[in-house]
């Protein structure tokens, strides 16, 4: 399987290989665009749309403010703490003409997983939505974190909306909870502060991290992958090269309801669609079903991204359906397996075939897609250009085309390593760059490639990654848990839905409802398990070690003869 095999599979017009140094660095990617696309629209949501001109000129502010009122240095880490709103571009933007690194955080993360991330990630800063501020004050003491920005979701509307908006959310909703913070700044203010002032422009190398985006890579606790300028701009180019074939520059409306906190909505709509001066539709709340249709109704949209939980909730809502898909020429999926079901229902209901890919944090995220021009559903597509791929044995043999192995990836977008931790990249890159992924695939003769089962534990609640570590660690805590399990079982909504299995300490009594609520209170939304099991005691290996795999099949036997 050679770097060159994939050169005539590629259709016509699709170069096979990229230039990945084409830009310095993301800044240059950024300044070109907004200077070239100034009068177009970058990113709109709740009514309100950023050119890519006021884009640059906000963004400057946001800088110039970092650079003038803090004492942050170019490669100081700081934390995003913020959902789909206009702010999100204008101060990751912002920070990384400051030259700072940015730090990815999910707004629904629990306190114990944001003391976590901003220790392990030495974030100085963090700019947070004040719907979180009070998780903020209770975490901020126990970090190294000096200064917080803090935002109301309306806060890029205009003067009178903007009062309106927060309010509701403020008093109408109480979806604000009280907080304490005397030493945060507004976004407002330091925004008012920057105008005008002049920005020193960092201008990093290309292999200075970019991004510190955190992820559990195979097992464990979660680490920072670090992604540099060119991961990034790489796989920029590369997305276009390939998914990109059929847009035009300038004049595409994509849907972006997954979360830009996320590497794959990050990479797509802050990057891929940027460089491209495309207009980006962001969703605050995609599980407002009923809001995002009625946003959705307001524009003439050509590209959509999305995941198969979405798809399906989408395609069965009336008024979803009664929409106008008439210009709908691109839908993207990622994050999770799109099933054979979804795909022939969202063709049906909007005319539009999916393109599945896929991909993974450590690869800036996309290792693969299927061509607009020609889609094998069930399948993840074909590499990137400057991707390569193969599939090796338990001893690292590399197999031929048509048999099961763990995939690997080498190419331009594959990490620069984990943050701080040399021993856990070791375990999943070789000297050469080739990465392991932890999913056994199998390549098609026809350079098509299909992911059948993966080697580790990860369980996949709606395209996020749950560690089953992670969630044993937490319940570990709980008084009279003596040992635990978490494994994922089939959903049709979500993919996968997590299940503990409990073994009580003798004398001990535990229910099932201080189980979720334990969980409820240390890990956030998606991580938290629906299903509890007691049990007198659970299978292991003579070491003792925990066979979460002898559980799945017990799940699935049960299904199976359900």
């Amino acid at each position: 399987m050679t770097e060159h095999y994939w050169k005539d599979k590629y259709p016509a017009g699709v170069p096979a290989e990229i230039n990945a140094d084409a830009f310095p660095n993301i800044q240059a990617v950024l300044k070109e665009s907004c200077q070239r696309f100034a009068n177009k629209p970058a990113f709109s949501n709740l009514g309100k749309t950023l050119t890519y001109g006021e884009l640059y000129e906000l963004s400057g502010r946001f800088a110039a403010w970092l650079q003038q009122h803090t004492d942050l240095q170019p490669g100081d880490r700081i934390a995003v703490q913020l959902p789909n709103v206009l702010q999100y571009p204008v101060v990751v933007f912002g920070a990384m003409r400051a030259g700072l690194i940015v730090v990815n955080t999910n707004p629904l993360y629990t306190a114990r997983e944001m003391e976590h991330q901003f220790n392990d990630a030495g974030a100085k800063a963090l700019v947070c939505l004040a719907n979180m501020a009070h998780l903020a004050e209770e975490v901020l003491p126990k970090t190294g974190v000096k200064h917080v920005i803090i935002t109301e979701v309306g806060d890029m509307l205009p003067p009178l909306k903007r009062l309106i908006v927060n309010a509701v959310v403020k008093h109408v909703k109480k979806m604000v909870p009280a907080y304490r913070l005397p030493q945060a700044v507004k976004l407002t203010d330091a925004l008012a502060k920057g105008k005008g002032v002049p920005v020193r422009e960092a201008n990093p190398g290309n292999s200075e991290i970019a991004v510190l985006q955190y992820t559990g890579g195979t097992t464990g606790v979660a680490k920072g992958a670090m992604l540099t300028h060119r991961n990034l701009v790489a796989n920029m180019l590369q997305c276009k090269a390939l998914m990109g074939a059929n847009l035009g520059e300038g004049c595409e409306v994509v849907i972006a309801p997954l979360p830009l906190y996320h590497i794959y909505a990050f990479t797509v709509h802050c990057m891929m669609l940027m460089l491209t001066g495309n207009h980006n539709v962001l969703i605050t709340n995609p599980r407002d079903l009923p809001a995002m249709i009625k946003d959705l109704g307001n524009y003439k949209f050509t590209g959509f991204i999305g995941l198969n939980t979405l798809f399906v909730a989408l395609c069965n809502n009336e008024d979803f359906r009664r929409l106008d898909f008439s210009s709908l020429k691109l839908t993207l999926s990622g994050g999770m397996a799109l099933q054979l079901a979804a795909a022939e229902r969202w063709k049906e209901v909007t005319g539009c075939a999916i393109c599945e890919g896929y991909g993974m944090t450590e690869t800036s995220p996309v290792v693969s897609v299927n061509p607009v021009q020609n889609i094998q559903v069930g399948t993840i597509g074909i590499p990137l250009p400057s991707t390569q791929c193969r599939v090796i044995d338990d001893e690292g043999k590399v197999l031929p085309f048509g048999e099961r192995g763990e995939l690997c990836v080498k190419g331009p977008q594959v990490m620069k390593g984990y943050w701080q931790r040399e021993e856990a990249t070791r375990e999943v890159m070789d000297a050469e760059g080739w990465l392991r992924t932890g999913d056994v695939a199998i390549i098609q003769d026809d350079g098509y490639m299909r992911i059948v089962d993966r080697k580790k534990d990860m369980i996949l609640v709606s395209g996020f990654n749950v560690y089953p570590n992670e969630l044993e660690d937490v319940l570990a805590t709980l008084p009279g848990v003596l040992q635990c399990a978490a494994i994922g079982v089939p959903d049709e909504r979500s993919g996968e839905t997590i299940k503990m299995f409990v073994v009580v300490k003798p004398g001990a009594s535990l229910t099932k409802e201080q189980v979720l609520k334990h969980m409820h209170d240390n890990v956030t939304g998606y991580k938290r398990p629906k299903l509890v099991e007691f049990r007198d005691s659970l299978p292991t290996t003579n070491v003792g070690k925990i066979l979460r795999r002898e559980l799945r099949d017990e799940e699935l036997k049960k299904l199976a003869s359900a």
